[in-house]
């Protein structure tokens, strides 16, 4: 027994002295912590951020440079600056600062250098790669020495960091190499980020180095970058995750410093264990790879870089801003065969065309390859809330039209990422444009309600779909990481590369993305990543597998952004640039356009000049201009746009009736009355509009104490000071009137008077308003006796007093400055004008530094010839504004009661709601209308009506619309200073749906163009209305031009007019678009925007001897139909 036990005890001796006395624990949490710690930071003399380089040299025997700085902000081109004398270029050493030269202490100033690079001769045969990294702190480009754009630079330290420059073989051999280098003095985002750019900024040439990466090392760093993001991005405890960390250990484990050459190569056979055995040598083919068994890919990567057309910086920088990020991209496709990059903007490619044309022909090459994909079909990435429906539909006819014109491509995916907001009517222009899809992501950006669908149907107002995507990534500048493709739960598009200031993707990340696809292609945990395909193959697969959409979900209506709500007012003089320059191109069309077929041997259809108009008006609708969310310096190009715009089509207008009214002139100067007489002259109006008008105009006439005078033939009366007169004034639509006769109900007009107890009062026949103790406290509708404001309330000017978003000062306005309200009161009121054709009073408002005149004016005549149609009550202001953070809106409570009020948008309306049941309808506190707003219950309504406004809310049975801002950021003196511009409240019997809200409106943004003339013009075609819309009261014929294929240098060629019309109130209509005798129309076309046939329309012969024809059509709500006439060709070239 005694034995056994001590054989059985020697026995357990022997098993412990076999084991470890203690084994290892794996922490994992401290095997995660030390991941951060193998690339450069603290241990970066021991890591393997210490080998990155191989050799580094920066002395003058190897590298020359020289410089010369343009004058101010002066861009002159690659041709001009190398014509320069060698006496103006100076000596450029390391560490120079670019933008203090005295001469050149300016904001976004450009230096250019001219380079000498010596290699030293060992170096060509010895090592894999050479570079010249080129770090001027701020952005440059690279040229060849015949001025070819290679590359992009994007110096300082920031995740946008590209400062590497690979020197080419035929270099190499050579041994030496010359370039020339634009340097800008702006960085990715502007001069001082999201605030107005700082003038004494600098930025310091920290490196001109020739050097020679490891390009093993890098790639060992590039691996175990993919490696630590999935650790950091899977799931916790997932088989890929803890192998991935596990492998990253092991390779910090197996690199040496002290044995760099042999431990980076086991370092990245190591990686091999994620990516797979030999997964590099396949290069752009490992995604061809991990697809069998019906695997599909999940995620698909394009890249593209986003430049704001402005922002933080002006035109002029995103010109090369432009050249610099897509001369890069081309040389990354040279080195990744898969590599697509999506880009859109005809106005950029235009720009670079013009200024860059040897790289435009570079990109041309790309596109026919397949490399270089252009989307958006339009002009810029523009804001889609603001501008008119035929602007919207301009900056898509444009786009397509350059693509078309100087690549032979047509986009068929719309592209706006970045537009605060979305319109309904988008759908239908996007189709009409000849595109079916749609990219988009800012609601992402939504701060109270989270949109529900990544990929969906948009329904458009009239019914319309296309097939939107919102990429899952929620970004349009993705960095192409595991993250981006983890959150891609289903289909979707990784949109990656720097971006807003342009850029777009880095060799690193497409570096990454193959590892994410190796990785994928051995493990089934990670969504598949696809490259090498295009947008547009992107949405063939979202058609294929959801039946053509008929799976997605639906959305219906405007993509309201919750955010970014202040943009519908910030900067009120581009918003009144906008809307004008709108309105003016539309008169400009239609007069060139009958002037130019029916006087042709006066007058020539000037079509570039209106082209370059509308590209102006186009360009400063981008996103980030027309919202006012720009640096002020942007403001000062689009303000001269919009006085250049102006300049041109008031030429063209005055060109234009110079010959459809021979025997006219403009109005230079006032004229006096008795001398007016004396010339046996007559005032010539001409409504551009297709209904007709009536109404109480200004004209210069002087002189005359008198009440009222007679004015060819009608009542006029002078004005107070003797230096105008009011007339009425009338034409059918699209022909020309003159002075008409009104019909003054009892004689009397229009009055205005002060009561007893101090208030004031302006009335008619039809409405009474008052304004007591400084506010308004009445409405009256005489004809109807009803009062239109609840007792015991006012309206008037109301100052919100803390407009202080969180963030983003010139873009938003958050619900809490309706917290801070203060009523102003209108003070020295006085009688201007006592009427019987206008009456008014005069008030005037200071608030803190800001003044505030404004006249208040009714007139005789109603604001249209419907029957019932009410005048409305105007308000003309003048505002010296010096306040911050502060919002000035006019608001009018109303005894009228509606959940919904309705806004004019682009090509019809939008219905919001008027409560706060749902965080849905609370986050619409402020929203975007157009030329009116409405309110409206069974049997009555009252409209705002605005002629440069955007900025509405109807909260209950209050109207607002908001006037001015005074943000600090991104431009810190916004709308500080003077502004002018107008509104009126018109109130109107019968619901919104019956009024003549709409055409009020237009007509109250339609100024009536006034000549004077020495005969009646009798054989004027303007006497006949060459179009009249009868039987849809609600279609609008909108715009009236010549076709955009018409050859203007030949007298033989086809004449068409393309005419657009829209049902302007969300109902079918059947329209007969009766057409003068004098155009003879051979054929009829509906077509899409870019007048391409649809289908013919019947024309139908006169009715009568003296009749023309006709064509009769078929609308559905909100519909917008483009008709192309063909017109017959007479002898002598003229239709």
């Amino acid at each position: 027994m005694g034995g056994g036990n001590n054989a059985e005890n020697d026995s357990q001796k022997n098993i412990q002295y076999h084991q470890p006395i203690s084994g290892a624990k794996w922490i994992k949490g401290l095997t995660h912590d030390r991941l951060g710690v193998f690339v450069g930071g603290h241990f970066g003399a021991v890591n393997l951020g210490h080998v990155l380089f191989t050799e580094r040299i920066d002395d003058d025997k190897h590298i020359q440079m020289v410089y010369w700085s343009a004058p101010g902000r002066s861009k002159p081109g690659f041709d001009e600056v190398m014509k320069l004398d060698k006496k103006e270029w100076k000596q450029l050493k390391k560490g120079f600062n670019f933008g203090t030269d005295p001469a050149a202490m300016h904001v976004g100033t450009n230096h250019w250098v001219k380079a000498h690079l010596k290699l030293p001769s060992d170096w060509d045969k010895k090592y894999e790669r050479i570079q010249l990294e080129f770090d001027p702190s701020c952005e440059a480009m690279i040229f060849e020495t015949d001025g070819t754009p290679l590359q992009g630079i994007t110096g300082g330290n920031n995740g946008d960091r590209r400062v590497d420059f690979i020197i080419p073989k035929d270099a190499r051999h050579k041994g030496e190499l010359d370039i020339v280098i634009e340097v800008s003095c702006n960085e990715m985002f502007g001069v001082s980020g999201i605030g107005a750019p700082d003038p004494n900024r600098y930025f310091t040439l920290n490196s001109a180095d020739l050097v020679v990466p490891n390009q093993e090392a890098w790639r060992l760093m590039w691996d175990f970058t993919t490696l630590r993001e999935l650790v950091d991005d899977l799931p916790g405890n997932s088989i890929l995750q803890n192998l991935c960390l596990v492998t990253a250990n092991k390779i910090m484990n197996t690199f040496d410093i002290h044995d760099p050459e042999r431990t980076i190569k086991e370092c990245r056979k190591v990686a091999e264990e994620v990516f797979g055995e030999g997964w590099e040598a396949k290069g752009a083919d490992i995604y061809k790879e991990g697809l069998g068994k019906g695997k599909k890919p999940q995620v698909w990567g394009i890249g593209n870089c986003h430049i704001d057309t402005a922002w933080l910086w002006p035109f002029s920088v995103t010109q090369q801003k432009a050249a610099r990020s897509w001369s890069t991209q081309i040389d990354l496709m040279e080195r990744y065969p898969e590599h697509r990059f999506a880009t859109s903007s005809a106005q950029q490619f235009k720009w670079v065309e013009q200024l860059y044309p040897k790289l435009h022909e570079r990109i041309k090459e790309r596109v026919k390859t397949g490399q270089f994909q252009l989307v958006g079909g339009s002009w810029v990435e523009n804001d889609s809330n603001m501008p008119s429906g035929e602007a919207l539909a301009r900056q898509m006819i444009y786009g397509q039209r350059y693509f078309r014109s100087r690549f032979g491509v047509t986009s068929k995916v719309a592209w706006l990422p970045d537009s605060f907001g979305l319109s309904g009517a988008l759908p239908q222009l996007i189709r009409g444009a000849g595109m079916e899809n749609f990219f988009t992501q800012k609601l992402s950006w939504n701060n109270v309600n989270t949109f529900p669908h990544s990929t969906f149907n948009w329904v458009g107002l009239d019914g319309t779909q296309v097939i939107c995507h919102m990429t899952p990534v929620d970004t349009y500048t993705a960095q192409a990481t595991v993250q981006d493709n983890l959150e891609s739960s289903d289909t979707g598009l990784l949109a990656f590369g720097n971006g807003d200031g342009g850029g777009g993707p880095l060799n690193k990340m497409l570096e990454n993305l193959r590892r994410i696809r190796a990785t994928a292609n051995e493990h089934r945990e990670l969504p598949v990543v696809s490259m090498g395909e295009s947008v547009d193959d992107f949405y063939d697969d979202i058609h294929k597998h959801t039946e053509e959409g008929k799976t997605l979900p639906v959305w219906r209506g405007e993509l309201y952004l919750e955010f970014h709500r202040g943009t519908y007012t910030s900067h009120g003089s581009i918003k009144k640039g906008n809307r004008h320059s709108e309105t003016l191109m539309r008169d400009v069309e239609y007069l060139a356009t009958l002037a130019s077929l029916f006087k042709p041997e006066k007058y020539s259809y000037p079509k570039d000049t209106i082209d370059t108009c509308w590209e102006k008006v186009l360009l400063n609708q981008f996103h980030d201009v027309l919202p006012g969310s720009a640096i002020g310096m942007v403001y000062i190009d689009a303000e001269q746009n919009y006085a250049e715009v102006a300049k041109d089509g008031r030429k063209m207008i005055h060109d234009a009736l110079s010959v459809l009214l021979e025997d006219s002139k403009g109005i230079a100067a006032p004229m006096p009355l008795k001398e007016y007489k004396a010339t046996d002259g007559r005032f010539a109006i001409v409504n551009t509009l297709d209904f007709p008008r009536l109404e109480t105009v200004v004209l210069p006439i002087t002189g005359s104490g008198e009440n009222t005078v007679d004015l060819d033939g009608g009542l006029a009366q002078p004005s107070k000071r003797g230096d105008r007169v009011f007339a009425v004034v009338g034409a059918p639509g699209r022909a020309i009137g003159g002075v008409a006769t009104p019909n003054l109900v009892d004689g009397v007009g229009a009055t205005a008077h002060q009561t007893e107890d101090g208030s004031f009062v302006l009335k008619n026949s039809s409405v009474e308003f008052k304004i007591s103790k400084g506010r308004i406290v009445s409405l009256v509708d005489r004809e109807l006796g009803r009062e239109l404001i609840p007792c015991c309330t006012t309206g008037g000017l109301v100052m919100f007093e803390r407009d202080t978003p969180p963030n983003w000062d010139a873009w938003d306005t958050e619900i809490h400055h309706l917290e801070t309200s203060k009523p102003l009161e209108f003070s020295n009121l006085k009688v201007h004008e006592a009427g019987p054709l206008r009456a008014s009073i005069t008030a005037d408002i200071a608030y803190g530094q800001s003044k505030v005149w404004v006249e208040i004016s009714l007139d005789a005549t109603s604001a249209t010839t419907q029957a019932n149609s009410r005048p409305y009550i105007r308000f003309d202001a003048k505002v010296d504004w010096h306040e911050r953070h502060k919002f000035l809106k006019f608001e009018l409570p109303l005894d009228i009661h509606s959940d919904i009020a309705y806004y004019e948008c682009a090509f019809g309306w939008v219905s919001r709601p008027t409560h706060k049941n749902t965080t849905q309808e609370a986050a619409k506190f402020e929203v975007c209308g157009h030329r009116y707003a409405d309110l409206s219950e069974f049997g009555y309504g009252v409209a705002l009506l605005t002629e440069s406004k955007y900025g509405y809310a109807t909260t209950g049975n209050v109207m607002r619309v908001s006037l001015l801002r005074g943000p600090t950021s991104p431009d810190s003196e916004q709308d500080q200073g003077e502004h002018q511009f107008s509104w009126a409240i018109l109130p109107h019997k019968g619901h919104f749906f019956e009024s003549d809200v709409a055409k009020a409106a237009y007509a109250f943004n339609s100024p009536i163009p006034i000549r004077h003339t020495s005969s009646n013009n009798a054989d004027s075609l303007l006497h006949t209305p060459p179009f009249v819309v009868e039987g849809a009261p609600s279609v609008i014929l909108d715009t009236v031009k010549r076709g955009d294929d018409d050859d203007f240098s030949s007298s033989s060629a086809d004449k068409t007019i393309v005419l657009r019309l829209y049902e302007a109130l969300g109902g079918h209509s059947r329209p007969k678009i009766k057409i003068a005798n004098y155009i003879k129309v051979s054929k009829a076309l509906i077509t899409n925007l870019l007048e391409e046939e649809i289908e013919e329309v019947k024309v139908m012969g006169p009715e009568s001897a003296d009749g023309g024809s006709c064509i009769c059509l078929s609308l559905r709500g909100f519909q917008v139909v483009t008709v192309k006439l063909f017109l017959e060709n007479t002898a002598d070239g003229a239709p």
